[in-house]
């Protein structure tokens, strides 16, 4: 069998994924800048490509030029960003799976830092004040959490939170066991201290948590997303905020990055960061060698199992 080529980025963030392909016998790697208008002949005859570990979307603008291409192999969780550009008979997959751990992780630091009033604690901290009894901490104890999306991810978060003995409800696109069915979430947002949505963007998942779905939410309840900006309804989450009814812990906006004008910045109720819940250190390796996993699958043959198409 003749080696496949796979295209990898050229970036240090990408290192890893060059050594631990490079390992494989059946796999040709060659690197490739993320950043170029042109590849060159070798690049252009490519099997396989994986955009890089950071701002990903770079080289889609390079897909004309890869006339051999066969698999696009991404390092993220979800494929939106790519889906309406590789071209049909192109096996397109995820490295679904690798941001479990760091993802759910923030998850749970977001919970903590708002029930825990942490961020009016800097403020009162910056200001030099003791402020002993001048906040409102709570507990995740006993705590009911809708999980929208149960994925690795999803699951993940609910692992998680089950060691602060907190219940989880758990919701996927179909029922399965101890899963429900998004039809359901009608019935089942309201009766929820937290909401969690770690669901990909999908033309069902658009606006998904829009003003009916966020006044279901019960009063003082906190949002969480960390699946995608679009998913939620900005203009209707701020004026929830503004309100003062609810939370929100936001790892991903609509739009992002966020103006520095934007309204949501200036909500108190609300902490955000720059679509990093993903971003520590490790994570880049875990990405790839799921990714490997998946290549090599293909390679020989198979589906891949973070085949988003075939």
């Amino acid at each position: 069998m003749s080696a496949v080529t796979v295209l990898v980025s050229n970036e240090q963030d990408d290192e890893v994924g060059r050594e631990l392909l490079s390992a494989i016998p059946t796999l040709n790697v060659v690197a490739y800048d993320p950043t170029a208008s042109k590849l060159t002949d070798v690049q252009s005859a490519a099997d396989v490509l994986i955009p890089p570990y950071r701002s990903s979307h770079r080289p889609i603008r390079l897909l004309g030029q890869l006339s051999n291409l066969r698999m696009v192999q991404l390092l993220s969780a979800g494929v939106d960003e790519w889906s309406d550009h590789v071209a049909s008979g192109v096996t397109l997959a995820s490295a679904r799976g690798a941001h479990a751990g760091p993802v759910s992780e923030w998850v749970l630091s977001a919970i903590l830092a708002q029930f825990r009033q942490w961020p009016a604690l800097v403020r009162f901290q910056d200001n030099g004040i003791w402020a002993h009894r001048r906040f409102e901490a709570d507990t995740l104890s006993g705590k009911r959490v809708l999980i929208v999306g149960a994925g690795s991810i999803g699951m993940a978060v609910a692992k998680r939170l089950s060691a602060f003995d907190a219940v989880s409800t758990l919701v996927a696109r179909t029922a399965r066991d101890g899963v429900h069915a998004t039809d359901d979430l009608p019935e089942l947002i309201g009766g929820h201290n937290v909401v969690v949505i770690t669901a990909p963007l999908t033309e069902e998942t658009h606006h998904l948590v829009d003003v009916k779905f966020l006044s279901a939410m019960d009063d003082g309840a906190l949002l969480v997303n960390v699946g995608r900006g679009q998913i939620v309804d900005t203009a209707a989450l701020v004026t929830e905020l503004q309100a003062g009814r609810l939370r929100a812990a936001l790892d991903v906006t609509d739009p992002e990055p966020l103006p520095a004008d934007h309204p949501l910045w200036s909500c108190t109720g609300a902490i955000i960061s720059p679509h990093s819940a993903r971003t520590v250190p490790g994570t880049n390796q875990l990405c790839y060698a799921v990714a490997a996993e998946q290549i090599v699958s293909f390679v020989a043959g198979s589906v891949p199992s973070n085949a988003a198409r075939r």
